[in-house]
């Protein structure tokens, strides 16, 4: 039975439809596999009990040829997530006893769709942080380790627990949120793959706000064509969200396996110079272009000029909109209360505050508002607007000339937990490769594409021009199945 979770979605679904076993066989099996690796620490809260009446469900809703899309699949949802009747924290001593009275749209979709919720995947407290290392909850262990030590590895954030339950088999899928790029820099880390839809295409709703421009959702999976069926049941408008955008949801899982000769591929060449890139990656890299080459796509060189500003237009823009909508988070409105000896307002909302959240969520918090003061606010927002609208141009102009830009997905391999903790500025380069196309709300995917020298996944990138998700399923099926690797952590 424990060879159950080693299923791709689109064979779970098969085998179910065929009945060569049950939901609940599926789902139970999840459930021993994350008994046995709760060490490391990708679920915050888990229901084992409801996502075994679900199974049930499922299983009826088969027997009577009435199963929905994804009937039956067991998923994990990040804790960032609403989810009515069930504790959602957003990884944050602030909102540690929250349970919402409704269901973000997303996750109405998924569970619409057939989808079993086995538990809320860990995070960095209110999606903030590149490691995993920001949980109130503690810290998420990557599955993976390096052949040359035994250290405890990050799975990348902020969607850490997302993308370490998937790689250890502890879910089919996981739904994660993608602000600067914590789908696909945990998908990198991890062996994984990590999609980010264009901006708007998934609801925002029941969606705890970081940055309102910025924040998307995003799922991670082991195949692309497992990210494209998964992708497909989030998508669509929803008229609670005023972002979401009222078009229609392409048919991603026939992109898979289709040709990809004569397609157009831009390649950033000045980007290989970038000292923060690993040799690693960049061989990777080259290795992915000579084998597109040799599958008949068009390698162009493209210019992406500002993207060298990306990193700090989007901590000006994510920190001060981040600032604005953790506001509410005051111990009155919304929150853990804390009362002193006065237990007077001001009182109140500086306690709830300093012991609520975390030493990175108030980091960004004061950058933010630094940002927002009325003496700095045109030398800081309103100028990272202005580049940001820069960067839109460098890729609205690249897009003119090819279907996808392909890029690494990090800097480096997944490293060890306990490096870089007390500098920030390191960490916030961890999203260097991500972060631009999050600024231009494109569609991205990152599929693992090698190795490292120490037997660790790497990642690359595949970004298309504004609402084509169906070219980067496309062009990464096709790349996936020429390299035709497998990504499993040893001891798995």
């Amino acid at each position: 039975m424990n060879n159950l979770v080693k299923l791709t979605i689109s064979q779970a679904i098969s085998g179910l439809k065929n009945k060569e076993f049950t939901a609940t066989d599926l789902v139970t099996a999840h459930i021993n596999q994350m008994d046995k690796y709760r060490c490391i620490n990708a679920y915050i809260t888990e229901i084992p009990e409801l996502a075994l009446q679900a199974a049930k469900k499922s299983d009826f809703l088969i027997q009577t040829n009435q199963a929905r899309p994804i009937e039956g699949i067991p998923v994990s949802i990040k804790d960032l997530f609403c989810t009515k009747g069930i504790l959602t924290t957003a990884a944050s001593k602030m909102l540690q006893n929250f349970t919402p009275v409704y269901d973000a749209t997303v996750y109405s979709k998924i569970i619409n769709a057939g989808g079993i919720m086995l538990g809320k995947g860990n995070m960095d407290e209110f999606a903030m942080g590149s490691a995993n290392i920001n949980s109130y909850f503690g810290n998420v262990i990557n599955p993976w380790k390096a052949e040359s030590d035994d250290v405890d590895l990050t799975p990348g954030g902020s969607s850490g627990g997302s993308s370490a339950a998937v790689s250890a088999f502890m879910a089919m899928a996981a739904l994660g949120s993608d602000t600067g790029g914590s789908v696909r820099q945990p998908a990198s880390y991890t062996g994984t793959v990590g999609i980010k839809p264009s901006y708007g295409r998934c609801s925002r709703w029941g969606m705890i706000a970081f940055s309102c421009s910025l924040d998307q959702a995003g799922i991670i999976t082991r195949t692309v064509e497992d990210a494209a069926i998964m992708l497909e049941t989030m998508m669509g408008y929803d008229e609670k969200d005023s972002t979401s955008l009222n078009v229609e949801v392409p048919n991603l899982r026939s992109a898979v396996n289709q040709p990809i000769k004569g397609m157009k591929i831009g390649i950033p060449y000045d980007l290989m110079e970038n000292k923060s890139l690993s040799s690693e990656i960049i061989t990777m890299w080259q290795n992915t272009i000579n084998l597109l080459k040799d599958h008949g796509v068009e390698i162009v060189s493209i210019s992406l000029p500002y993207i060298n500003y990306a990193l700090p237009v989007y901590y000006v823009l994510s920190s001060a909109e981040a600032s604005s909508n953790l506001a509410r988070y005051d111990g009155v409105r919304y929150g853990l209360r804390v009362e002193g000896k006065n237990s007077n307002i001001n009182e109140i909302y500086e306690l709830s505050r300093s012991e609520g959240f975390g030493a990175e969520v108030k980091r960004r918090i004061m950058m933010g508002t630094y940002a927002l003061a009325s003496t700095n606010i045109n030398s800081y927002y309103i100028k990272a607007q202005q580049v940001r609208r820069l960067i839109v141009n460098d890729f609205t102009n690249s897009f003119n000339k090819v279907d996808c830009i392909l890029i690494p997905s990090a800097p480096t391999a997944a490293f060890p937990l306990n490096s870089n903790q007390d500098d920030p500025v390191t960490m916030y380069l961890n999203d260097i490769l991500t972060i631009p196309a999050s600024l231009a709300g494109l569609p991205c995917i990152s599929i693992p594409a090698g190795f490292s020298a120490n037997k660790l996944p790497l990642g690359m990138q595949v970004i298309g021009s504004r609402l084509d998700e169906y070219n980067i399923i496309k062009i990464s099926s096709a790349i996936e199945k020429a390299l035709n690797l497998k990504f499993i952590p040893k001891g798995f």
